[in-house]
């Protein structure tokens, strides 16, 4: 019989700090990040009734926490540093509605020495998610031009957190290899951008991406190449699906993306029309994932590449 996970006096010190923490600071919840199951009755004495997400990288850390009334996300990630592993339990949390985007939560998490609580930090989720750094779009390994991938992101975060007219807009930007994405699409019955010249359909013109928020409410994909040329706009997209995965919920407009991206070198990015949550796939598979915020997104230390082109 395996022996009853303890509940270690320094972390039952730390809940008591993070407790006085939360109420100073008005924090929506505690954001416990364990590496190992502890004693969750006493844990949720200890926490008393704050609201708490406990992450974990592994599963099996968190088996019967629920039934103390604890939400739990799990962070794949053993490789990465603490504060990549924070944001990515503070992505995993907001999509599954256990924290508010806007939210601000007290993290207690392993800064120091491995297995033992010892660092608290205040995290505001509208400032510390709503950055991306040059180091998130190279893992992507793209011959996307850093400049045109950065400006096509940004404008599906504006997308996703303003939609048009107080209303939610979805949509889909297709980036890099537009000659091969385009053998997998068809007009909609309307190209918007049909017949204006090369200069009069570059993303890095703010007028050109004010057209593009008053059109992303139509139907269809916009192609753009690797230089930030439009080069089609309300697309249908029909790539073959086949040995491709998603998360439940996710609809028809992620499944276009999903599949394009296995089939072309392009980056998909897709914005929900349900929550304007913004996702870049490559290669079929999420790969990135950015929650809207009222507040631009905020690019840190970007630098700008030139990566050789695919046209």
């Amino acid at each position: 019989m395996a022996p009853a996970p303890k509940f270690p006096d320094q972390l039952e010190a730390f809940c008591q700090i993070a407790l006085r923490l939360a109420e100073f600071e008005e924090a929506d919840a505690l954001l416990i990040f364990l590496e190992r199951a502890v004693d969750w009755e006493k844990l949720r004495a200890a926490t008393r009734n704050r609201h708490v997400v406990l992450a974990v990288e592994n599963e099996k850390h968190c088996d019967g926490a629920d039934e103390q009334g604890f939400a739990c996300v799990t962070v794949n990630l053993p490789e990465s540093s603490v504060a990549e592993k924070l944001a990515q339990a503070l992505l995993e949390s907001v999509a599954d509605d256990l924290l508010p985007p806007g939210g601000a939560v007290v993290a207690m998490y392993s800064g120091f020495e491995s297995g033992q609580i010892d660092s608290l930090s205040i995290l505001r989720l509208d400032e510390h998610l709503g950055r991306l750094t040059v180091r998130d779009l190279r893992q992507l390994e793209t011959r996307v031009p850093l400049d045109t991938l950065k400006t096509a992101v940004d404008l599906a975060v504006d997308i996703g957190r303003e939609g048009r007219e107080g209303k939610p807009v979805g949509t889909l930007l297709i980036v890099g290899d537009h000659r091969k994405v385009l053998k997998h699409c068809h007009p909609l019955g309307y190209d918007p951008v049909r017949g204006y010249n090369v200069s009069e359909r570059q993303l890095d013109d703010a007028k050109v991406r004010e057209a593009i928020k008053e059109v992303a409410q139509l139907d269809g994909a916009f192609i753009i190449a690797a230089d930030g040329t439009v080069a089609a706009g309300c697309q249908h997209v029909s790539a073959p699906a086949a040995d491709i995965t998603l998360s439940k919920g996710l609809g028809a407009r992620h499944w276009a993306a999903a599949a394009i991206s296995r089939a072309t070198g392009a980056i998909a990015i897709t914005v929900s029309e349900s929550n304007g949550t913004v996702r870049l796939f490559q290669n079929g598979e999420v790969m990135l994932r950015v929650e809207p915020f009222r507040r631009a997104m905020k690019w840190k230390d970007f630098e700008v590449d030139s990566p050789s082109s695919d046209g």
